[in-house]
């Protein structure tokens, strides 16, 4: 093989390539994973699909290996005592199991420049949590399964704005006391 410019030029440019890609999986790529979340003061057992017994302790969340499609649940108490057992279907790459029956919400945090966030909160649903009154279109959530988010409980929202030619927004999954503590250090009124 001969020294020449072209294939310098080459053996960098697949290099320079190998190396973007390395930074992207490595600091950038968003993980993909199902949690299940114990936000309780209670210690619980499961099985997910007749596979091994797995235990949970108090605000625990533990990673799971889910397929998609339809999955069976068995829940069991401290004292091993059946709960319930329930079926729920995988649609998403990732997604939350929520074995206690807690309230959770699902809140979409909008970016972009030239973003109104006053008629943003405005024009979406109002919610209320313990009688006070939340903007900006939550959604409430206590069944066994949600998939309908792309942060989960264990993540934060993006900081930086990807795309400055318009608003994109992304939705996050929050226990309750969580979302509440998020809502009041982003919105002031």
């Amino acid at each position: 093989m001969k020294n020449n410019a072209a294939t310098r030029g080459f053996v960098i440019s697949v290099l320079a390539v190998i190396f973007a890609f390395g930074i992207y999986f490595f600091f950038l790529a968003k993980q993909n994973y199902y949690l299940v979340d114990n936000p309780t003061q209670n210690t619980y057992y499961f099985k997910i699909n007749n596979d091994s017994e797995k235990v949970i302790a108090a605000g625990q969340r533990l990673k799971v290996n889910l397929e998609k499609g339809n999955n069976k649940i068995a829940v069991f108490d401290a004292t091993k005592k059946p709960i319930f057992d329930s079926t729920f279907v995988v649609k998403k790459i990732r997604g939350l199991l929520n074995i206690a029956h807690q309230d959770y919400y699902i809140y979409q945090q909008y970016y972009g420049y030239n973003l109104n966030k006053d008629s943003l909160l405005k024009s979406q649903s109002v919610l209320d949590i313990d009688g006070k009154k939340y903007l900006g279109g939550a959604k409430h959530f206590n069944k066994i399964y949600t998939d309908d988010f792309y942060y989960n409980v264990d993540e934060d929202f993006d900081e930086i704005i990807k795309n400055i030619a318009d608003v994109e927004s992304r939705t996050k999954i929050f226990r309750k006391q969580d979302f509440i503590n998020y809502y009041k250090s982003i919105y002031k009124f």
